[in-house]
């Protein structure tokens, strides 16, 4: 654009000079006016001169605008963009912690799915509450203390049997509770359904307590209370709460109806028991050994006292040696500072006359 104005100037400033010469070479004597025109032509193609130089300019300009701008809008962009990117990976990070979580929400989904098919189940139910109850006494208990399914004299065989050393009795954990009534009670959408669930659990209940008290309790073999394992905390507070009848029911047939928790406390304490019972049959040798142990102290400190009289004796010795060697040493020294000299000579004596 700017070589096409340039051009477009030249050729008016030719056109221009060629009509004077055309005018003049016709008309030499034309009017002095003529001249005028011409000059006046010549500062018209000096100001389109002037301003194709300023267009020029301006473009030049406007290029060197444009390229800034096109610089910025590159850098606006190239920033823009590794935001979107930071954002964009961000954004993808979160999308993998969240298909974890729904992983691990459909994994705990087919866990409880296989919780309500263990406790539909009354086999997998027993078998759930057995583990239960025996990953609490594992971990309380050292492995000579109880056992699982132990025979006892009438030939039953209770879940769990805690061994007390010492005592001749131990103590009947049974793990197996009637749960068919219960979910009737929580399934029942009626008040008349809702009662004939409570009287059917409390039948069961009722039931199976009897059951352990006739099986377990052996005079002198089964120790008193039995325990009655309820594998869920919900079961045993809903007991609690409407079923008191149960529980005073059971404790007068001496048997306990614990909860998980209620079982790692009573399993807890025996351990403390059985763990002061063991100091206790120890409590005579630590006597004798702490007896044995003061008479060692009383010999240490006679002899102690023997090597102090010994010490003092010999600070005594080592005194008078020192002493001795002193008063040697200054006889020593008045010796040595006594002046000898040679011994005198008498005279022979002259006799007088006569």
């Amino acid at each position: 654009m700017e070589l096409g104005l340039i051009v477009l100037g030249v050729a008016l400033v030719l056109a221009a000079a060629i009509l004077a010469l055309t005018l003049r070479r016709k008309a030499p004597e034309a009017d002095p006016r003529l001249d005028t025109v011409i000059a006046a032509q010549g500062e018209i193609a000096g100001q389109f001169k002037q301003t194709v130089t300023a267009q020029a300019e301006l473009q030049r300009t406007l290029a060197e605008r444009i390229d800034a701008l096109n610089k910025r809008l590159g850098d606006s962009l190239t920033e823009s963009a590794t935001k979107t990117t930071a954002t964009l990976t961000s954004i993808g990070e979160r999308l993998t912690v969240i298909d974890q979580a729904q992983k691990n929400i459909t994994t705990l989904s087919d866990r409880v799915v296989s919780l309500q098919d263990i406790l539909s189940d009354k086999q997998s139910r027993g078998a759930w509450g057995q583990e239960r109850m025996e990953d609490i006494v594992r971990d309380q208990l050292p492995p000579d203390l109880f056992a699982f399914q132990a025979t006892l004299s009438n030939g039953m065989s209770p879940d769990c049997l805690i061994r007390i050393p010492g005592m001749a009795a131990a103590i009947v954990i049974d793990a197996k509770f009637p749960l068919e009534a219960f979910e009737a009670l929580k399934a029942a959408p009626t008040d008349a359904e809702r009662k004939a669930a409570a009287a059917q659990m409390r039948n069961d209940v009722q039931k199976h307590v009897t059951d352990i008290a006739k099986k377990y309790l052996i005079p002198g073999e089964v120790q008193t209370p039995a325990l009655m394992f309820v594998p869920s905390e919900s079961i045993y507070a809903e007991l609690h709460a409407s079923f008191p009848e149960i529980m005073q029911r059971a404790r007068r047939l001496q048997v306990v109806i614990v909860s998980p928790h209620i079982l790692w406390l009573a399993v807890n304490t025996i351990r403390t028991l059985m763990r002061d019972a063991k100091m206790r049959e120890q409590a005579g040798l630590i006597q004798k050994e702490v007896g044995e142990l003061l008479q060692d102290v009383k010999r240490l400190a006679e002899r102690v006292g023997d090597l102090r009289k010994h010490f003092e004796t010999t600070s005594k010795d080592i005194g008078q040696i020192e002493i001795s060697a002193k008063r040697i040493a200054s006889r020593a020294d008045r010796i040595e500072a006594v002046e000898l000299s040679a011994p005198e000579v008498e005279e022979p004596k002259i006799a007088g006359p006569g």
